[in-house]
């Protein structure tokens, strides 16, 4: 057998052992990697910058010993740094590099990974397709005609596609949850603190993103999870301890769960049936494995928590286009697609008065949200509201580009203070994808499990939502519907070793 069908088929965990019993050599795996990778660069358009050098040289010094010793690895092109290598975060403003890393980065390498590239990302992660003017495209491996959602699609095609078997990501509001449920992937969502975004920043988006990774396998996650959770000195936030390891957590019975199920839409908006017979399915493996289920509602989950989450990033924007401005010495605007644009001059808009407020609604239906399910170990729900969109479906398109042109040149952006047309806005914004935030505002850990897959081939994972802090719950449900169902063994068929 191939050592790139060894790469194809294997998660970390299986790839390590086999590293540490001499079967294969970190230099092997490497070379295997970069060969998949730049045979599917054409296809899935998934590479920001490749480090293949570097990537060659740390493989042939690796510690042997370490967990993750000669693994490639991929890190997202947003929102983390690694000495000497250029961060676009998907635009054409000119790139940052740093001179240090991030804690982060240190943990990888730490733990014996070896990054191959940076991943492709929407511009500054805020399109939930990963589609960008600077980079073009990133396309699902599953069916390159469709998404692989955003703002980690990068990381969750390389991942799919098999070059490497975990990848690094974040999450702001769906942004690994959303690249997973698309390409039928594992994604963990982790609690505000588990890890830091130090040094590069302290918090980002008023400390609604988290960073953690993709992966093929529940254990996968759990086992990077325990080699890079902790705050550091200068975090602002620590996520409650750990009982014992997540990899312990990963691989033990759950017991008898009692879980809730949330169908609804807070935006109102139509939901898929497949998006339903995910969720179904779902159900059906968690009452196979003897939990209990209960149907809920969130009424207070509504229109106007989803209005107040998206003027915070809106302010949020803003303040990232000035921060951007000052490092390079001038206006970033010409450099940014129209929608950055349009919701930068949102936030501009916003008074200091008008984004406290709303972010103090956020955490009171924050706390209510936290106080009303405590009872339950994890609640299902939806992340996609629909299968993998087509490429491109998510671009204006006749009135609405029009809408948007005349926002952007006509600086009318004054006109989004009135309530139907911030809504129709948020709307096409956000059609395709309802709930991520909900946990990016409550910090609560929410895992993407890929259960389903349509009868045009195509992955839609469904989320479980658990307990601030509380990720071992997750991991072990998680681990338990994996065993179930098989998902694990799932391969995308594209460029099949």
């Amino acid at each position: 057998m191939s050592v790139e069908r060894v790469l194809w088929e294997q998660d970390a965990t299986g790839l390590a052992e086999l590293i540490h019993k001499g079967e294969i050599s970190p230099a092997e795996l490497t070379e295997a990697a970069i060969t998949r990778a730049e045979a599917t660069r054409p296809e899935i358009n998934a590479i920001a910058e490749p480090l293949y050098d570097a990537a060659r040289a740390r493989a042939k010094t690796v510690d042997r010993k370490l967990p993750l010793a000669g693994i490639p690895f991929a890190i997202k092109d947003l929102g983390i740094v690694m000495k000497g290598v250029p961060v676009h975060g998907g635009s054409r403003i000119p790139a940052f590099t740093a001179d240090f890393n991030s804690v982060m980065t240190e943990r990888y390498l730490a733990a014996g990974l070896v990054p191959i590239a940076t991943s492709t990302t929407p511009e500054h992660g805020l399109r939930l397709m990963t589609e960008s003017a600077a980079f073009g495209v990133t396309r699902n491996p599953w069916n390159t005609g469709h998404t692989t959602g955003g703002s980690s699609g990068g990381a969750a095609a390389l991942v799919a596609a098999g070059v490497v078997p975990v990848a690094h990501a974040s999450d702001g509001g769906g942004s690994i949850r959303v690249p997973s449920a698309c390409t039928g992937l594992v994604g963990l969502k982790t609690s505000r603190g588990r890890v830091p975004l130090t040094p590069l920043v302290s918090e980002s988006w008023y400390g609604m993103v988290v960073d953690h990774a993709v992966t093929r396998s529940v254990r996968d996650c759990a086992l990077l999870l325990d080699l890079t959770h902790g705050p550091d000195p200068l975090s602002p936030y620590a996520a409650r301890p750990p009982k014992g390891s997540f990899t312990a957590a990963a691989a033990r019975d759950p017991g008898r769960l009692n879980l809730a199920v949330y169908r609804g839409s807070p935006l109102g908006l139509p939901i898929s049936s497949e998006t339903l017979k995910a969720l179904d399915t779902a159900v059906a493996l968690v009452r196979e494995g003897g939990h209990s289920v209960e149907e809920i509602d969130l009424p207070y989950i509504g229109r106007d928590f989803i209005a107040d989450f998206a003027r915070t990033v809106a302010a949020a924007v803003a303040g990232a286009m000035r921060g951007e401005a000052e490092r390079v010495g001038r206006s970033v605007s010409g450099d940014v697609e129209r929608a950055t644009r349009v919701l930068g001059r949102l936030g501009e808009m916003l008074s200091a008065g008008e984004v406290y407020a709303g972010v103090q609604r956020l955490h009171s239906a924050a706390r209510r949200l936290i106080s009303e399910t405590t009872q339950y170990d994890a609640v299902l729900m939806p992340i996609i509201a629909h299968p993998p969109l087509a490429c491109g479906a998510m671009d204006p398109k006749g009135a609405d580009e029009f809408i948007e042109n005349v926002l952007d040149k006509l600086h009318l952006t004054p006109l989004l203070k009135i309530k139907p047309l911030f809504g129709q806005l948020m709307d096409k914004s956000l059609w395709f994808t309802h709930w991520p935030s909900i946990q990016n505002v409550s910090g609560q850990p929410s895992i993407a499990l890929p259960v389903h897959v349509t009868d045009a081939g195509l992955p839609l994972g469904i989320q479980a939502a658990g307990r601030p802090g509380d990720e071992e719950t997750l991991l072990s449900l998680a681990a338990q519907m994996e065993k179930i169902s098989g998902w694990q063994a799932r391969r995308a068929p594209l460029m099949v070793p």
